[in-house]
């Protein structure tokens, strides 16, 4: 998630004595893993009654009343310091605004199968960053790592023939832009995430991205006609407003708390594996060999690349976001 991710969970590591048990833990970890895995599907059937700009400016207002909320009547809340108001900005531009704008968007012109399999990516985009900004070290394994999950696209791109001509090409291009902001959220992050508890982190990230958001939500909501929604669609946007963007987000950095980083990036290599199974009956989307292979490859890339960089605590070596 963060490139501080494993910087918090040893900030506030509780005692042992004050630990959840196990199974709570397991439980809570795979609650969050179904909730953003469903929000693939449920984003592509919303997509069915809303367009992607008015589900993805209105899913942030929402959102943004829902972590208020949630701030507002929480015991201890961490306030608000004058100097991280800019850091929350361009961390609310990159990791919402940017990510998520892009997710949204991009999947209006392509499949979950091959959404999720692009995000997969994301920790090859973060650790490009940090080699770039001198945080990592380039190593041949981590080069053998990209270069694999590089394969991996050209192969899941190649699904229709020519990759150029692949008619998934374009959302494809887009949730690449999202992961890219995702990138420079992880890496220009580490402060700030060390300052504040899990529910100010998401609660201040939400609320500049609904700020960000509210001139295209008013602009589409004069063309909105409310009616034709239907609930199918008020009940998509709620899931991902209220489950994906909010409550899960907060699961994550709570789990921060007691499991280690490296362990719950193993969410990382389960998602897709889920998605794409819920897709085939809920979507009618059919994986193909390119998708399977491609899939896998991405999936060793990324894993050779994360190994390399838990092995020396690098920036890499953290959950990638959900959507």
């Amino acid at each position: 998630m963060s490139s501080a991710a494993r910087e918090v969970s040893d900030r506030f590591a509780t005692p042992l004595a004050n630990r959840p048990s196990s199974f709570r833990l397991a439980l809570v970890l795979c609650t969050m893993l179904l909730i953003w895995s469903v929000n693939y599907i449920v984003g592509k059937i919303t997509l069915r009654h809303l367009d992607a700009f008015t589900l993805v400016s209105f899913r942030f207002q929402v959102a943004a009343v829902v972590a208020l909320t949630i701030y507002a009547t929480r015991r201890k809340h961490t306030p608000l310091r004058a100097r991280d108001l800019w850091p929350f900005i361009y961390l609310g531009f990159f990791g919402i605004f940017i990510n998520q704008g892009c997710f949204t968007v991009g999947l209006s012109f392509t499949t979950s199968e091959h959404s999720v399999v692009i995000i997969s990516l994301a920790p090859i985009f973060v650790l490009l960053l940090a080699c770039a900004l001198k945080l990592e070290k380039i190593t041949i394994a981590k080069i053998m790592g990209m270069a694999i999950s590089i394969a991996g696209v050209l192969i899941l791109e190649a699904e229709h023939g020519s990759s150029l001509h692949s008619p998934l090409l374009l959302g494809d291009v887009i949730t690449f832009g999202g992961i890219t902001g995702f990138a420079f959220y992880t890496v220009l992050g580490k402060r700030v995430a060390e300052a504040y508890d899990a529910v100010s982190m998401t609660t201040f990230n939400i609320v500049v991205a609904a700020i960000l958001f509210l001139p295209l939500a008013v602009r589409q909501e004069r063309h909105l006609s409310w009616h034709a929604v239907g609930w199918v669609g008020w009940a998509g946007l709620l899931y991902m407003a209220g489950l994906s963007s909010t409550a899960a987000y907060m699961m994550f950095y709570w789990i921060l708390r007691y499991m280690d980083a490296s362990r719950v990036v193993v969410m990382n290599y389960c998602q897709p594996v889920i998605v794409i199974l819920l897709s085939i009956p809920l979507l009618g989307e059919r994986p193909t060999w390119n998708l399977i292979a491609g899939s896998a490859l991405v999936l060793l890339g990324v894993y050779l690349a994360e190994r390399v960089a838990k092995r020396r605590g690098g920036v890499a070596g953290s959950p990638a976001l959900g959507d």
